[in-house]
């Protein structure tokens, strides 16, 4: 086996721009790892925060980006036994998916899902994980329930909207920024699609779901939009932030939390122990895969681009034109 891969790394922190090819040695698995052979790794909000300085990797991992790859089994450690070389699986890792291999805790590798292209399976993990606990086990999302995704067309946006209609929301709001991307977000489930540089999503909001407003509310955004949210949001409602695009907010008056009873929290799935996301993984598999294997939802992949191109991959990332996951694939016949 080689012994030394093609890879991404960041020559500093700034754009696009920084993104360079380098030469790294292939990693060796540990006991309880498994190594890769990337086909394909997903992009997502947390490269982008890394490659800015604005994230650094969890202590031990990669300084290569990339949380999440579908790929064959090339070799598993010495305790490794219901993964075997020559498999197709898909795995989440704390870094290291922007390279032709990665070694991955063998309790975060699960069998590419049947149904699934290696380009649909790596924009599956990140997202889908980070979707479910926040949605489902931090934010309690139950049938019935009136949603508000902002980030509609991203990865975690889509995502969400895809599960919201699965499991029975009343309304499902998004906001977007382009007529097409209200078109898409509709089509997968949305009742209403914010154009949010020209609408009010609290008046959209209130209107949609006759003066109640939202039980639930998933942002990806901050800045201005946490008071904006508590305005949208019904009486018990719950926040739940995954991102913190726009900054922190300022001058924010907590009193409409207090009066409103909401519950505002956030989280990161990185920095979770392999234990836990083993956990979130099998709620995934008993929850979700059917519904990817019946065709009911699956990933939504908007572009891929080979790995030498990761730069132009991110600055398409950094325009906010995709709807969907961006996808880097490391052969020519991945799907």
């Amino acid at each position: 086996m080689q012994t030394t891969m093609n890879a991404i790394e960041f020559a500093g922190a700034g754009g696009p721009e920084v993104l360079r090819a380098v030469q790294r040695p292939v990693p060796q698995p540990g006991a309880n790892e498994i190594l890769i052979r990337h086909l394909a790794a997903g992009i997502n909000g947390p490269d982008v925060m890394q490659r800015k300085g604005l994230y650094n990797p969890p202590p031990g991992a990669s300084d290569i980006p990339g949380l999440e790859v579908a790929g064959i089994v090339a070799a598993v450690g010495a305790e490794v036994s219901h993964i075997q070389p020559g498999d197709q699986v898909v795995a989440l890792i704390p870094g290291g998916g922007y390279a032709e291999y990665s070694v991955a805790d063998a309790r975060t590798v699960t069998p590419l899902p049947e149904g699934l292209t290696p380009s649909e399976g790596a924009a599956l993990l990140e997202t889908f994980m980070t979707v479910w606990t926040n949605m489902f086990q931090r934010g309690q999302f139950r049938r019935g329930d009136n949603i508000l995704i902002h980030g509609g067309a991203s990865g975690i946006g889509t995502t969400a909207t895809m599960l919201a209609k699965a499991f029975g929301a009343a309304k499902i709001i998004t906001t977007v920024s382009t007529p097409e991307q209200r078109e898409a977000s509709l089509a997968l489930g949305a009742d209403v699609a914010v154009l949010y540089r020209d609408e009010d999503f609290v008046a959209a909001s209130r209107q949609a779901t006759d003066g109640r407003g939202m039980d639930i509310i998933l942002d990806i955004i901050a800045g201005d939009y946490v008071a904006r949210n508590y305005a949208a949001a019904a009486m018990n409602g719950r926040i739940v932030q995954i991102g913190v695009i726009a900054g922190p907010a300022k001058e924010l008056d907590l009193f409409p939390m207090l009066s409103k009873r909401l519950t505002h929290i956030g989280s990161t799935l990185r920095s979770r122990t392999a234990d836990e996301k083993a956990a979130l993984l099998e709620e995934l598999r008993s929850n979700v895969w059917p519904l990817l294997k019946a065709g009911t939802l699956k990933p939504l992949v908007y572009r891929s681009f080979p790995l030498a191109e990761a730069g132009q991959a991110h600055a398409l990332m950094d325009s906010g034109q995709h709807i969907g996951k961006i996808v880097l694939t490391m052969t020519d016949s991945v799907a």
